[in-house]
């Protein structure tokens, strides 16, 4: 009988997997599961179990939900033994992924509610950990992401419910692959596809994804490492490509030089996290001191606290004021959540000195959350200049570069020239490619155009005013009256806001005087307010027209 092309591919795959590293191996039900289990931990823990030692094996395996299971997963485990020894061993060597036993099986049977056989699993030290469904090609992916959910609902609990200790799923029709984490909750809009360095997707399963994701000390990696046991919600959370890419550039920049960086992410695209799983890596490197996390604002602060304890409980401890800052500096802790304001206090006032110059020489990593008004003034050149043996890293959607860079008295100041070079990449026309922002059109009203007539001589001559022609009153008017004509239509009958961003203060002025006039002569009804957010040195304002 013709093979279906289904069964095609997973053998193709099966295959590619064994050529990577992966012991093959052919486990039918429950029982050879079992069984195969046993003999890769005592292989992987150099010891050997006795009947009831394995019994008591099973019994730390079988209890808890998938979310406290993937915590007993990373965690070391204690037994007695049946001589009354205590014996300790571990489930997944995570501090050095690449030692650890893989081995590739499919068509695994587990009855549970219903009958159910896996196409591809990936197991860890006997455990399974990421498992693979596979479609034919022309069917759509989501028919995958379906049937793994009818897996967890009818099988994966079963018995001794092994399957629950999945990390990872991996969803493929050959041609288009995505993977994303073992989370119920989780949507087919959360699954990700996998890239390079260079944001290019590597869809085919069997070209580029298996050998770049599923190549075993990568995957173990991203399951010891990039996974995320999310405290709050009590979910599992893998990061996205570009997550990982950066984070890893991070580590590199930090392990093997003492240089600065940055990472250039799109707002909207998990910074927050992104930054988290950096620092929650950094901390645990023995030749790194502390890990300061720095925002701009109280607000943030508090809330960059909130999400990095739910990312890890207890990960933090807040700073509320400048004594207990410098407090955390004095002790123990590895990861401290920190504003600009209340660091610029610690390093410049006198009575907290003492305390504070005895990590002048310490390996101290800072990380930069925007920070974009006090980072381009004094507060910068004053950490630089404090500290002996740090490094600076600032993630930012908006990097300031020569042809919108901000002048104050330092000069301009760049993004570059403060950080150092771009360590990653992934901007908003690659977020909008991937679905993890909100689309956007552009429309333009109305152009400069150069006339038919003129040469690049008369262009040249001509050295035309671009403020004065940008800024002249007739133009202001036109788009003043083109918003007072629009601003229903574009609102959607004002079921949404606008905000009209003005490129200084004395044109902001200008358009609320002309806004307002019309106002008062009955064209429009709408009510105009201005927001002005200023920079530490108080001479740049960004301005938003509301």
């Amino acid at each position: 009988m013709a093979k279906q092309p289904e069964q095609i591919l997973e053998e193709q795959l099966v295959t590619q997997l064994a050529k990577l590293g992966y012991g093959l191996i052919l486990i039918k039900d429950e029982k050879e599961l079992v069984a195969n289990l046993k003999q890769q931990l005592e292989k992987h823990n150099n010891i050997q179990f006795s009947k009831k030692e394995f019994e008591k094996v099973l019994n730390i395996l079988s209890k808890g939900s998938v979310f406290e299971k993937a915590k007993t997963l990373r965690e070391k485990q204690h037994i007695v033994r049946d001589n009354g020894d205590n014996l300790y061993f571990e489930f997944i060597n995570s501090e050095h992924w690449c030692q650890n036993q893989f081995q590739v099986t499919h068509q695994v049977t587990i009855e549970g509610k219903y009958k159910n056989r896996y196409d591809v699993t990936l197991l860890i030290n006997g455990l399974p950990l990421v498992q693979i469904e596979l479609k034919r090609r022309g069917l759509e992916l989501k028919e995958a992401f379906n049937q793994i959910n009818r897996y967890q609902r009818h099988s994966f609990g079963a018995n001794s419910a092994l399957f629950q200790y999945l990390q990872i799923f991996v969803i493929s029709n050959g041609v288009n692959t995505k993977y994303y984490a073992n989370n119920r909750l989780q949507s087919f809009k959360q699954t990700f596809y996998w890239t390079d360095k260079e944001n290019k997707r590597l869809t085919n399963i069997l070209n580029g994804f298996t050998s770049e994701f599923l190549e075993p000390c990568h995957i173990s990696k991203m399951i010891c490492k990039y996974i995320v046991v999310n405290e709050t919600n009590k979910i599992l959370m893998v990061l996205r490509p570009y997550q990982f890419f950066a984070v890893e550039a991070l580590i590199d920049r930090v392990i093997n030089s003492n240089k600065n960086g940055y990472i250039w992410h799109t707002t909207g695209s998990g910074k927050t996290l992104t930054s988290f799983k950096a620092s929650q890596i950094l901390m645990n490197l023995p030749q790194v001191k502390k890990v300061v996390f720095v925002v701009d604002r109280k607000d943030l602060d508090y809330q960059t606290n909130k999400e990095f304890n739910s990312f890890s409980k207890g990960c933090i401890d807040g700073t509320n004021n400048t004594n207990q800052l410098v407090r955390q500096f004095s002790n123990d802790t590895k990861l401290i959540v920190t504003t600009i304001q209340k660091l610029n206090t610690a390093i410049s006032k006198k009575q907290y000195l003492d305390k504070m110059e005895k990590l002048k020489d310490e390996h101290i990593v800072f990380i930069f959350d925007e920070c974009h008004r006090s980072q381009f003034g004094e507060t910068h050149n004053r950490i630089k200049a404090f500290f002996n043996n740090i490094q600076l890293f600032r993630f930012t959607g908006t990097p300031i570069f020569a042809d919108n860079a901000v002048k104050n008295e330092l000069g301009k100041r760049t993004t570059t020239e403060l950080f150092g070079e771009s360590l990653h990449k992934y901007v908003i026309t690659d977020a909008i490619k991937d679905e993890n922002v909100l689309k956007f059109s552009v429309e333009y009203v109305g152009r400069y155009k150069k006339k038919e007539t003129a040469t690049e001589i008369d262009i040249e001559v001509e050295d035309i005013d671009t403020k004065e022609l940008m800024e002249s009153p007739k133009r202001l008017e036109k788009i003043a009256d083109y918003i007072i004509a629009n601003h229903n239509r574009k609102t959607h009958s004002r079921e949404f806001t606008a905000m009209f961003c003005i490129s200084n203060v004395a044109t902001l002025i200008k358009y609320y005087d002309i806004l307002q006039a019309r106002k008062e002569a009955g064209l429009h009804n709408l009510r105009i307010a201005t927001i002005f957010s200023y920079v530490s040195t108080q001479e740049k304002r960004r301005q938003n027209l509301f």
